[in-house]
């Protein structure tokens, strides 16, 4: 994921912000995978089946797009920027001082994931989750107020507290997310480069990085219960809201354990199979298409 510094060049590549939320932009093509994952980790009981029908029932496939404006697309630029700036300087930090590359990954992915959850996806992530729990109102009859509008209700009644919920579930995710993704890219790369008998030096072709960021998002949703746990937190259905044994202030350890006593261990790894494809699209985009992008970039 790392730009290799020219000799001579000092100071950090700020061209990565804006690589990072263009690049993150295209990723919001995923939104219905988004959303699918949204209503099934919400919707612990239901069959990937039933979530399609509820998230078809609320305007057929505009459903499968809730939330992603304006909510997906501020976060996706936002966050974005964030991920592949901090991401990057920390990767080719240490790859300058002969970390693996496997490893420089696994840390640049763990610093971005931290920096883009706690600078931006707090409030975004918490708004696009109630954006796409909260219609069920609508089939109940009852007219949803507009999101922003939502949002003005949330930080009036809670404060940024209220718009940030979920902030500290949204970092562990973040962090073992990236950290795992562009490691476990950066591995398979290695691994694939050992097939090919190509050095640590030659470029893969298009499709070899592909494949092996299509390995490190495959692989890297093994966090799915934390996912479960953010989208709880941040779960405004009739539903959730009015269960009894649901605890009146969440944290990711209470919420952990309520998740896992109404649902058990596989309650945790509800949506995991959507996940996995938008897990895959994703660090296609943020590492294989990035690392084009930026060396574009940098010729220019």
């Amino acid at each position: 994921m790392a730009i290799q510094k020219e000799s001579g060049q000092k100071g950090v590549n700020w061209s990565n912000i804006g690589v990072g939320a263009i690049m993150n932009m295209v990723t919001t093509l995923g939104q219905p995978l988004e959303v699918i994952k949204t209503q099934m980790a919400a919707n612990r009981s239901q069959t990937m089946f039933q979530a399609l029908q509820t998230v078809w029932s609320r305007g057929g496939p505009v459903g499968f797009y809730q939330g992603l404006i304006p909510w997906a697309w501020i976060e996706a630029s936002t966050k974005g920027a964030v991920l592949l700036f901090t991401a990057s300087e920390i990767e080719t930090a240490t790859a300058a001082v002969g970390v693996n590359p496997a490893v420089a990954g696994l840390l640049g992915g763990m610093g971005g994931g931290v920096a883009q959850a706690y600078a931006t996806m707090g409030f975004t992530t918490s708004m696009k989750t109630a954006e796409i729990t909260r219609h069920k109102q609508a089939a109940a009859g009852i007219k949803p107020p507009s999101t922003w509008a939502l949002f003005a209700e949330i930080f009036r009644k809670e404060g940024l507290a209220g718009v940030n919920k979920g902030v500290n579930a949204v970092a562990i995710r973040q962090c073992t997310n990236w950290g795992s993704r562009i490691g476990l890219a950066r591995l398979a790369e290695t691994s694939i480069r050992k097939v090919r008998g190509k050095s640590e030096g030659q470029q893969l072709g298009a499709l070899d990085k592909i494949l092996a960021s299509s390995i490190g998002g495959a692989l890297a949703t093994w966090n799915q219960p934390i996912e479960v746990i953010r989208v709880e937190m941040q779960n405004m259905s009739k539903e959730a809201t009015a269960s009894a044994n649901r605890p009146a202030k969440l944290t990711v350890l209470n919420t952990l354990g309520y998740i896992y006593k109404e649902n058990g261990l596989k309650g945790l790894y509800r949506g995991v199979t959507p996940r996995i494809g938008l897990g895959i699209w994703q660090t296609i985009c943020m590492v294989s298409f990035a690392d084009y992008v930026k060396a574009w970039v940098k010729a220019k």
